[in-house]
C-alpha cells in the first residue's frame, strides 16, 4: 500500500507541519528546563533558544556558544531545538550563524530571523545562512523562521513568505504595537484588544494570508498571561479558528499544554480523516464514497494534513491508524 506522503504532493512543495508550541528560553537554565519538559511530554513543542533578547550586551558570543552547546546535547532527543538570531542591522548577526551554523548545523530544524525591515533584510540573511551551511558542510537547508514586527515587513510580507526556505511567519506583536508610536494602545499587546484592534487584527489576518497562500505555516504571537490556563487556551483558540494560525509562541512552561490542546484539530473530524484515508489507501488512491460523499486526492490531501495536525499535537489516534500512517 502506498504511503500518502508519496501520492498525494507528487511534485509539489509539501505543505510543513509543524509543532503547536514554538516554546522560547533565553538562559541555559531555562533551555534546560524546557528539554526536560520535552522529554515528559514528547516532541509536541519546539524549543527555541533566544541568542537575541536572551543574551547581555557584550556576551554575544557566548550565548550562542552555550545554545550550539544545548542543541548538540544528549537531552535534545527529538531534534526540535532551533535558535533565533540577532537582526540583520546587529554587528553580531553573522557570528551567530557562524557559531550556531558551524557547531551545530547538522541538528537545527531551523534558525529564526527577527526584525527585517523588507524582503532584502530576509534575502540578505538567507544568503549569509547558506554561505555558512556550505563553508561548513551541512548538506541540508535549515529552513527559515521570518518574525513579522515592522511596518516595512508587514508591507512585504508576500514576498517575504516566498523566499526559498521560509518555513514560518511568525507576528511579533510588542514590537509591531510600539512601531506605532502611540497610536495603537498598549491594551492591544493583551487580549481582547489584541484580537479585536483593527490595525492588529489586519496585520495578523494579512501575515496569516500571504503564510498559507505560499506554503508557509503561520505561527501566533505570545499570549502575556502565564497563570490563567483558560485565558491562555482561549487565546490560542482565536488564533486558530479566527485567523488561522497554526502554530503560537509561548514563554512559560504553563503555557505550552494549553496551546496545545486549543490548536488541536476536532477528534470528531480526526476519526472521519482516518476512515477516509484508510478507504482511499485500500482502493489505491481512487476516488471513494463515504457516508454517501464522494472524496477524491483533493479531499485526501486536506484529511492527510488534518491527521498530520492530530499527529504532531500528540492526539491520540484511534486505533490502527498510527501503525498504518505514522509507523515508528
Amino acid at each position: 500500500m502506498r504511503h500518502p506522503a508519496e501520492v498525494l504532493f507528487a511534485g509539489e512543495k509539501p505543505f510543513p507541519v509543524l509543532p503547536a508550541v514554538d516554546h522560547y528560553a533565553g538562559s541555559e537554565k531555562l533551555m534546560k528546563k524546557a528539554l526536560q519538559l520535552q522529554q515528559e511530554l514528547g516532541p509536541i513543542f519546539d524549543i527555541t533558544c533566544d541568542c537575541e533578547d536572551g543574551a547581555r550586551a557584550g556576551a554575544e558570543r557566548e550565548h550562542a556558544e552555550m545554545a550550539a552547546a544545548v542543541i548538540l546535547s544528549d537531552d535534545n532527543r527529538f531534534l526540535r531545538v532551533g535558535a533565533r538570531i540577532h537582526d540583520v542591522t546587529h554587528p553580531h548577526w553573522r557570528q551567530d550563524l557562524e557559531i550556531l551554523v558551524g557547531r551545530a548545523g547538522g541538528r537545527l530544524p531551523f534558525l529564526t530571523f527577527p526584525k527585517p525591515r523588507s524582503a532584502d533584510d530576509v534575502r540578505i540573511q538567507i544568503e549569509a545562512l547558506r554561505e555558512c551551511e556550505r563553508d561548513h558542510a551541512i548538506d541540508r537547508r535549515i529552513p527559515v523562521h521570518v518574525l513579522i514586527e515592522t511596518h516595512g515587513a508587514l508591507r512585504e510580507v508576500w514576498e517575504i513568505a516566498a523566499q526559498p526556505g521560509v518555513e514560518s511567519l511568525d507576528f511579533g506583536l510588542m514590537d509591531f504595537v510600539s512601531g506605532h508610536h502611540g497610536a495603537i494602545p498598549g491594551s492591544a499587546m493583551k487580549s481582547p484588544s489584541q484580537f479585536d484592534h483593527p490595525l492588529v487584527a489586519r496585520a495578523k489576518a494579512e501575515i496569516a494570508a500571504a503564510a498559507l497562500a505560499n506554503g508557509v505555516v503561520p505561527s501566533h504571537n505570545v499570549t502575556t498571561e502565564l497563570k490563567d490556563i483558560d485565558t491562555i487556551r482561549n487565546d490560542a483558540r482565536r488564533a486558530r479558528g479566527e485567523f488561522g494560525y497554526l502554530r503560537m509562541w509561548s514563554i512559560h512552561p504553563n503555557q505550552i499544554v494549553p496551546i496545545v490542546e486549543a490548536m488541536r484539530p476536532d477528534f470528531s473530524e480526526v476519526q472521519s480523516a482516518g476512515e477516509i484515508l484508510t478507504a482511499a489507501q485500500d482502493n489505491d488512491w481512487g476516488p471513494i464514497q463515504h457516508e454517501g460523499k464522494l472524496h477524491d486526492r483533493a479531499s485526501y490531501r486536506y484529511y492527510w494534513e488534518l491527521l498530520k495536525r492530530a499527529q504532531v499535537t500528540g492526539m491520540e489516534l484511534p486505533a490502527g491508524l498510527a501503525a498504518r500512517f505514522f509507523p515508528a
